[in-house]
Parts: C-alpha cells; sequence; structure tokens
C-alpha cells in the first residue's frame, strides 16, 4: 500500500464525526471520553503552573519565606519539567501511554501533599519539583496519546484541547486562588488527578502503541472499541500494521539517531516549533503579565483577568480551526499576530521611558499584551504540541518527543529568568527582540513545516522521513 495515496486509505478510515453501517450509526464516543480522560493531565499541568502566582504572598507570609526562597519555590517546578521531559518518552515506550499517564499522576498527588502538609522550605520545594516532574512529562504524553487514538479528521481539535486544559487549569488557579487558602489550594490540585486514575480503567491503550509491541489481539481491540463496535478496521488496522513492520526493520534509535538524514526533517520542525514557542517571549509575559500592566500604568488586576479568559476563549476558537484550516495557516497567522503584539509593547514602553503620552502608552501596552495573547494562543500555543505530536514516527517518537519536550521546557525557563533582567536593561528592547524572533519564526513556518491536515499519521510519517 502506498502511504502517500490518500484515496487508498481516506474512504475506510473516515470515521470521525460518525459511521453509517447496515444502517446503524456509531459515535466515536470513546475516543471523546479517552480524550477527556487525558486532558484532565492537560489541566494538571494547568493547576501546577498557576499555583505559585496567587498563594506567594501567603505562603510567604506564614512560613516566613525570604523572597529568594520563595523564588526558588516557584522556579524549581520548570526544573522538574524538564527531568520529567527527559524521561516521559522512553517511560511511555516501555510501560505505554496508560500506565505513564499513573506513573505521572503518582508524581502530581505527591506533590501536592508535600505542599499541603509543607511546614517550611524542604517540603515546599520537594513538593514542587515533583508536581514539575509530573507537569513536563505530561505534556509529551497526553497529545501523543490523542494524535493515536483519534481519526485523522477529529485530531488536530482534540489534541488542541490539551492547550485549552493547560489555559483553564491556570485561569481556574488564578481565580480560586483569590479566595482560597493556599493548602486548600493545594487540595484542589488532587481532583484531575483522581479523574484521570479512575478515568485510566475504562479507557483503550494507544492501539499504535500495543501493535508496536507485538500484541496483535489488544492492538485490534483497542482500536475496534475507539472506532465503534460496528465498524469496519480492516484497512486502518492493516496501514497501521504495515507501518509498524517497516519501523521494526530499523534498529532501536538513540538520541544521535535523530540527525540522521531519514528524521531530520521531522526533528527540525518538531524542535524548531517548540524554539519559536518559548523564545518568543511567552513565559516571560506570563509569569509576569501583572507587572508588565503595572510599569504600563494600567490596573495589573483587571488586565490579569482580562488576560487569563482572552487565551481560554481563543484557544478554544482555535481548537475548532486547526482541522478546517490548517496547521500551517493557524502558526503563520499566530506569529504574524504575535509580531503586531511585541511591536505595540515596544512602542507603549518607548513612550513611557520618553514620557510622553502616559495615556496612550497605557492604551497600547495593553492592546499589544492581548493581542500578542491571543494570537499565541490561536495558533502558536497549542499547534506545536498538535505537529509534535504527530510527525515522529513511532520507533523514535519516545526520544525525538523527549528532545522537542526538555527544548520547550529550557526555553520556558530560560525566558521566565531573563525576563525581568532584558526589563531592566531596556523594556522596549526586550519586545524588539521577541518581535525579531516571532518574525524569524514565520520564514520558518513557510519554508520547513510540513501541513498535516487531512492525513493519518501514517502517510505524514511516512512523507516527512522519505
Amino acid at each position: 500500500m502506498a502511504f502517500g495515496d490518500d484515496e487508498s486509505v481516506q474512504q475506510p478510515l473516515i470515521q470521525a464525526k460518525e459511521i453509517t453501517i447496515h444502517g446503524r450509526r456509531n459515535h466515536p464516543w470513546m475516543v471523546y471520553l479517552s480524550t477527556f480522560v487525558a486532558v484532565c493531565g492537560s489541566y494538571e499541568f494547568g493547576a501546577c503552573a498557576g499555583y505559585s502566582s496567587p498563594t506567594q504572598s501567603a505562603i510567604t507570609a506564614e512560613l516566613g519565606l525570604s523572597t529568594a526562597e520563595f523564588s526558588l519555590f516557584g522556579s524549581i517546578l520548570t526544573f522538574g519539567a524538564m527531568i520529567g521531559a527527559i524521561t516521559s518518552g522512553p517511560i511511555a515506550d516501555l510501560v505505554g501511554r496508560k500506565w505513564a499517564m499513573r506513573v505521572y499522576s503518582a508524581f502530581c498527588v505527591a506533590g501536592w501533599l508535600a505542599i499541603y502538609f509543607a511546614k517550611g522550605s524542604v517540603a515546599l520545594d520537594a513538593g514542587r519539583l515533583a508536581g514539575g516532574y509530573g507537569m513536563g512529562a505530561f505534556s509529551y504524553v497526553v497529545p501523543v496519546y490523542i494524535a493515536e487514538i483519534a481519526p485523522f479528521s477529529l485530531r488536530g481539535a482534540l489534541t488542541t484541547l490539551n492547550q485549552l486544559m493547560i489555559c483553564t487549569g491556570v485561569s481556574v488557579s488564578f481565580i480560586i486562588g483569590i479566595v482560597l487558602p493556599w493548602r486548600a489550594l493545594a487540595l484542589t490540585g488532587l481532583i484531575p488527578c483522581a479523574v484521570l486514575l479512575l478515568g485510566l480503567v475504562f479507557i483503550p491503550e494507544s492501539p499504535r502503541w500495543l501493535a508496536k509491541r507485538g500484541a496483535h489481539k489488544e492492538f485490534e481491540a483497542a482500536l475496534q472499541k475507539l472506532r465503534g463496535k460496528d465498524a469496519d478496521i480492516t484497512l486502518e488496522a492493516a496501514e497501521i500494521q504495515n507501518y509498524i513492520q517497516e519501523l521494526e526493520q530499523l534498529p532501536k534509535a538513540n538520541m544521535f539517531d535523530l540527525f540522521q538524514k531519514r528524521y531530520l526533517h521531522s526533528v527540525t520542525i518538531g524542535v524548531g516549533l517548540m524554539v519559536f514557542q518559548q523564545f518568543g517571549g511567552i513565559n516571560g509575559i506570563c509569569f509576569y503579565v501583572s507587572n508588565i500592566f503595572e510599569m504600563a500604568g494600567f490596573s495589573p488586576s483587571v488586565g490579569t483577568v482580562i488576560y487569563a479568559l482572552l487565551q481560554v476563549v481563543i484557544t478554544g476558537i482555535g481548537a475548532t480551526l486547526i482541522d478546517k484550516a490548517g496547521r500551517k495557516p493557524l502558526l503563520l497567522f499566530s506569529a504574524v499576530g504575535l509580531v503586531i503584539g511585541c511591536i505595540l509593547a515596544a512602542i507603549a514602553f518607548y513612550l513611557r521611558a520618553h514620557d510622553t503620552s502616559e495615556k496612550a502608552a497605557a492604551i497600547l501596552a495593553v492592546t499589544g499584551i492581548l493581542v500578542y495573547i491571543s494570537a499565541f494562543s490561536v495558533g502558536m500555543g497549542a499547534v506545536p504540541w498538535v505537529v509534535m505530536s504527530e510527525i515522529f514516527p513511532i520507533n523514535v517518537k519516545g526520544v525525538a518527543g523527549s528532545l522537542a519536550t526538555l527544548v520547550n521546557w529550557f526555553g520556558a525557563w530560560l525566558i521566565s529568568y531573563t525576563f525581568n533582567f532584558l526589563m531592566e536593561w531596556n523594556s522596549c528592547g526586550t519586545f524588539i527582540i521577541y518581535a525579531l524572533i516571532n518574525a524569524a519564526s514565520i520564514i520558518f513556518v513557510i519554508m520547513v513545516v510540513t501541513e498535516t491536515k487531512g492525513r493519518t499519521l501514517e502517510q505524514i510519517q511516512a512523507a516527512i522521513n522519505a
């Protein structure tokens, strides 16, 4: 079977929204249930990321922490996430996607309990490190699992729910953190873990992982369960099995193998998108958005609430568009918006630095930041994770996904660490630097990124890694 021959595979695989067989209609409800369970890990990611902002004053006051001690508590999350990124791929390949999510949930549960019972900075930091590990690992395994279970016509939208739930978790932590004590807020982080662990009992393992492990009966049972009991899975199963057999003839991949010509294109796309996602400034702006609004002369509380709500709404809109508009158009639209947002913010801080029209500076700053987060949420926030989950062949997916996720988290740490120093150096120049990086991402997307809309994973990977 030719993997590039769309017509030979698309017709039997059109089981996306409903399947009609012998007059009976099947809806892919198991795909939706499995996605819902998996994105509880994404919500957990957001809950971990959003925890420190609303709790800073309460924790430092009750436990007598210095600013440096709380800064360590906040930043150690990204170090845990980098460790999670390194190990997430190999663990998910070894024990399966479901058991990997159980392991990562256990780390998050242990982390929240350590924070809840903490009497000093050591327990706080240990809990934050454990939560960061789970968060970094979830950032890999959730989009990969969803991509491997979803029909191609739903894959983009369902994988984008990963980013939507991350944004929701962050926003909910911001909002309920205003009224809940910090220990009680930590306990709320256990809820998505509980839902995830319970849900994993009822959903199937990734059929593609089962096929790779040679569990043929379990593979067919899982695929049938996902597509519906009356669905004809013969051709889809055959395509997956044939592709797996091709990959099994290759030697087991390691990190150095990723730079072979066969995989270089997919690695360049996956890692490159993660570089541009982070180095365009998102975590510096996200972590310090209140301070940015304050520096610009705008109410930080009002600005932060608008920011939090806007990113959830726009991410939801992006999820509805990704399988219609495609990955590349959303990335390009997003990158252009990021450039515009950065330029507006740069102009605002230039005016403020020269004591020119403070009212106009405040309006431009707020407009620029809101344009920035809207543009990021519609494309550059979610789409790199979707593409990452699609482009790597399953024999290198673990190590390649770990590399891309590690790069992402390293960028998150570096940008969040350097942002305040850059703003002290030159606030206008900071946003000009980010504008230039986002402008470079436009060129990268046009010249390097391959469109993956409307194609099976096997077709995508065969085309990119030919």
